[in-house]
């Protein structure tokens, strides 16, 4: 057997020969503007990256489990199947939980409706049959917290397995409640005694979390990854803070604190995103000085995001969330929650719930992702990502530091200006169609119609009008472009578009295949043609099939000769529009009574609602 080394028979590639032939290849393009990305949160990211760009991080040579825990809190990657779950009937509740578990769920998420308002929860009905030491229950419950907490612990001595083996948290979070309803449970002062309470009854419990950070409000507000990470630092600082100043040990509260964070479907700025959490969260947490090092674990849940999901074509709801589930695996959380595929517009139904619960044990029992620890560790691209996104989360949490901390910037309103500044820029994205939701603002299915299957079944929150801070506002991106499809349904009037394609055949088709994508999203029956010889031809066809809307599909050079044409032809037979916005001659269309253009970089939704609203729908 050789030792000699793989590939060793090729010389070394420096990287000033890479930049040479890359130049080379280019041919004069710039650079920056042709392979450099700027991502979302403002940051570069390079072509590639070699193992020199690694120089100068510390924590690569770490092992999971150790300090500062980016490549985890432990030595396994075994995470938490969870199923959550609206506490509404009990027993039905506990039937549904009872189901899940026997079907592979690892742990159950109980949620209260309206959790600003104080709730009687039936703990012994719900918790009827489950083990208290076998399966983490995770509560969500708002001002009903301290009862709730009280009742399981009572549950669990009743099962005769002891308070001290109850396994879980109470997900209580007044500053999160900020974000979302501008106060803390309708009241205007931190709820440092429910806080306190909570800690002295789970105080000889072992792992046993009650102080939660939820960082999702904020991506599912338009934050951008860094802001995200950046405020649920601040939150989780600011506990630190404040029960610290009240008596408590650092690690008292540190650990007893649990990280709810959204995972999108930037698949690998989303691995970076926790990677960097975890790193941020133990040097944050370090600097109080605790009394063990454990304290600065930082147990996260994850779950798949709200705000990319659609309405129309759900399914593919199914695709975006197999990737965040893997992102989150990849990552390390300690608990993942997977959106059915139906939730944006229905309550989940059991097959919905079973294919969500099934993709998480997929990934774990057929793709072996739970066998593997930090599986992206040593990546260049990914190693250069967590220290980019660290990098400037953390200015960013300092910034909000140097604000009075997250409570006080929030009453400034600089964490709300941040995250509007954010999803402004999101929307303009999603309108213009710069970012894609398939099925939904590109490539919708036109034979699909969702009026009718629309349950609207959420539950508000109950917020105090008593603000102290003005409220995220929480939404998904798909929204605009579903309102405007809905419109069109519920108007019980279906436009038809007629693409009157003529000459170039190239040109004409391609124009006519953005002019069908363009449309069918609005929900509008657009009519293709293999092609006209005169444009008196098409505009006669167009009036034969009852058209609404004629889009002229050709090419730019033919335009001028045939626009004038058109508009003659169709006067007073519909809305003419024409495929494209050639800048060189837009102004001689315009002159030629042109009036309507559709092309790519559009704000295709103020476009479609332009239409709608002249068909009078």
């Amino acid at each position: 057997m050789s030792d000699k080394k793989l590939f060793s028979e090729f010389p070394p590639v420096t990287t000033a020969q890479w930049e040479e032939q890359i130049t080379l290849d280019l041919k004069g393009a710039n650079y920056e503007k042709k392979l450099v990305w700027r991502t979302n949160e403002g940051f570069p990211v390079q072509p590639y990256y070699r193992s020199e760009n690694l120089a100068g991080l510390e924590y690569l040579d770490v092992l999971p489990g150790q300090f500062p825990y980016v490549r985890g809190n432990k030595d396994t990657n075994n995470w938490q199947v969870c199923q959550d779950m609206c506490i509404r009937d009990a027993k039905q509740t506990n039937a549904k939980a009872l189901d899940a578990i026997g079907r592979g769920a690892d742990a159950i998420g109980f949620s209260v409706c309206g959790k600003g308002v104080e709730h009687n929860i039936d703990i012994p009905a719900l918790m009827k049959d489950i083990c208290c030491g076998c399966t983490p229950v995770h509560f969500d419950a708002g001002v009903s917290s301290v009862s709730v907490l009280e009742a399981v612990l009572q549950d669990a001595v009743n099962k005769k397995c002891g308070a001290h083996g109850v396994r879980g948290s109470v997900f209580y979070d007044p500053l999160g409640r900020l974000a979302v309803c501008g106060c803390f449970y309708g009241n205007r002062e931190f709820p440092a005694d429910t806080v306190k309470k909570l800690l002295e009854l789970v105080k000889s419990l072992g792992e046993y979390r009650v102080i939660g950070v939820d960082a999702a409000h904020f991506q599912n507000s338009g934050a951008n990854l860094v802001q995200e990470l950046a405020y649920a630092l601040a939150m989780g600082s600011e506990y630190l803070s404040l029960m610290t100043a009240d008596g408590y040990q650092t690690a008292d509260v540190a650990k007893r604190m649990h990280f709810r964070f959204a995972i999108g479907s930037n698949y690998f700025m989303e691995i970076a995103k926790l990677r960097a959490a975890r790193l941020l969260w133990a040097n944050i947490v370090k600097a109080y000085d605790p009394a063990c090092g454990d304290a600065a674990y930082m147990y996260i849940h994850g779950e798949t995001a709200d705000w990319n999901m659609t309405v129309y074509d759900p399914y593919v709801n199914l695709l975006r969330t197999t990737t965040e589930a893997m992102s989150g695996a990849i990552a390390g959380v300690d608990s993942l929650w997977v959106r059915p595929f139906d939730s944006a517009y229905r309550r989940p139904d059991v097959f919905s719930e079973r294919i969500a619960r099934n993709q998480q044990i997929i990934l774990k029992e057929e793709a072996y992702m739970s066998q593997i620890v930090d599986p992206s560790a040593g990546s260049y691209y990914i190693e250069n990502l967590t220290a980019s996104i660290a990098d400037n989360a953390w200015k960013l949490f300092l910034e909000t530091e140097d604000k009075g901390g997250y409570i006080a910037a929030m009453k400034k309103g600089f964490i709300q200006g941040q995250v509007e500044e954010s999803a402004a820029k999101r929307r303009a994205a999603i309108a213009s169609r710069r970012e894609a939701l398939l099925g939904t603002n590109q490539y919708a299915n036109t034979a699909e119609f969702m009026n009718d299957r629309i349950n609207d079944y959420r539950c508000a929150n109950s917020c105090s009008n008593d603000k102290i801070a003005e409220p995220l506002t929480e939404f998904r991106l798909g929204e605009a472009f579903e309102e405007l499809r809905l419109k069109t349904e519920r108007s019980g009037r279906r436009p038809k578009v007629f693409l009157l394609t003529i000459g170039s055949l190239a040109m004409r088709k391609a124009r006519a295949g953005f002019a069908l994508n363009f449309f069918s999203v609005a929900g509008f029956e657009v009519l293709d043609n293999n092609g006209f010889a005169t444009v008196e031809e098409g505009v006669e066809a167009a009036v034969k099939a009852k058209a609404d809307i004629i889009v002229l599909c050709s090419s730019d050079d033919e335009y001028p000769a045939l626009a004038p044409q058109a508009v003659a032809a169709a006067k007073g037979k519909g809305i003419l529009a024409l495929a494209g916005f050639p800048k060189a001659i837009v102004d001689e269309l315009k002159a030629a009574g042109i009036e309507n253009f559709i092309y790519a970089g559009q704000n295709v939704l103020e476009a479609l609602d332009g239409y709608r609203k002249m068909l009078g729908i």
